[in-house]
């Protein structure tokens, strides 16, 4: 049975209640709403980029947060982000987990443990990803490794640790977000880029979360999207260190005339992650600086 919604005087209701009843204190709910405290989440890739942001702005908003990537030991940039986390004395704590997300029994068993030790998942974001090639290759002479590489990490990688959240949503019996690291690369095509696997498996993502989100609703389990446009990460960096007049390219390419940083995905992830976003689901949410509006 999925967990009731419950029914808050907020907004409009509330300043009707309360100009009717003297009793009743009026106050802002809109900051309780994107509150994380007491609840568990699970990040994968981050040990840097995106995911290591996506990961610090739960912790700011409260959550206990492990954060999966491949390497066996947290970067410095980890290390730095777990000890802003305690600093913020919120309750909220950043833990490096070691983990292959395309191991489908590795991941499903960590998930399962830290959903057991913390006696809930509240959260999930599927952020691990790989480009490949920087430069890419032509469709017709894509290595058969690296195409297989790319769909891997990105489709079947997010696949995996969103079917071990949602398992320990459902068993745990609480309501649960479970946001999939797309790209808007898989609803249009980069022009000038050969990157036929990587939007291949992104466009996969997009349809994934939709289609999760319809069969986990019922268990108010609810499943969404993210697309980022062009952001300036560790990973673009190995394309725009070695070729900056490609930043220039990418930052026409939008209404805005800049590539994102990624500190401007985390408005989306803390409302995506939390109650202010309880009607939402089944979406793809698109950060790209206006990219698809031309």
């Amino acid at each position: 049975m999925a967990p009731k919604t419950e029914k808050k005087l907020i907004g409009v209701e509330a300043a009707c209640k309360a100009r009717c009843d003297p009793t009743f204190l009026p106050k802002a709910h809109i900051f309780k709403e994107f509150s994380l405290k007491d609840r568990v989440a699970v990040v994968t890739g981050a040990y840097g980029g995106l995911g290591l942001e996506m990961s610090l702005v739960l912790c700011e908003l409260g959550a206990k947060v492990y954060g999966f990537d491949l390497p066996a030991e947290e970067s410095s940039d980890f290390s730095a982000c777990a000890e802003f986390a305690k600093r913020l004395d919120n309750g909220s704590k950043l833990t490096y987990v070691q983990g292959d997300v395309t191991n489908q029994t590795l991941i499903s068993q960590k998930i399962k443990e830290i959903a057991a030790q913390e006696g809930r998942l509240d959260v999930c974001i599927a952020a691990a990803g790989v480009l490949g090639a920087a430069d890419g290759h032509p469709c017709e002479e894509y290595p058969e490794a690296e195409w297989k590489h790319v769909l891997n990490v990105n489709t079947n990688g997010v696949f995996f640790t969103a079917q071990a959240c949602a398992s320990a949503m459902k068993e745990h019996g609480n309501a649960g977000s479970i946001i999939l690291i797309a790209s808007m690369s898989g609803s249009l095509t980069n022009r000038g880029h050969a990157w036929t696997a990587y939007n291949t498996s992104k466009s996969a993502v997009i349809q994934m979360a939709r289609s999760m989100a319809c069969e986990l609703g019922a268990d108010a389990v609810r499943v969404n999207s993210i697309s980022p446009g062009h952001i300036y990460t560790k990973m673009t960096a190995a394309l725009l260190d070695v070729k900056p007049e490609q930043a220039a390219k990418w930052a026409d390419a939008n209404p805005l005339g800049r590539i994102g940083h990624v500190h401007e995905v985390r408005g989306v992830v803390a409302w995506l992650s939390s109650d202010a976003s309880t009607f939402c689901t089944g979406s793809d949410i698109l950060v790209s600086g206006g990219h698809h509006a031309w």
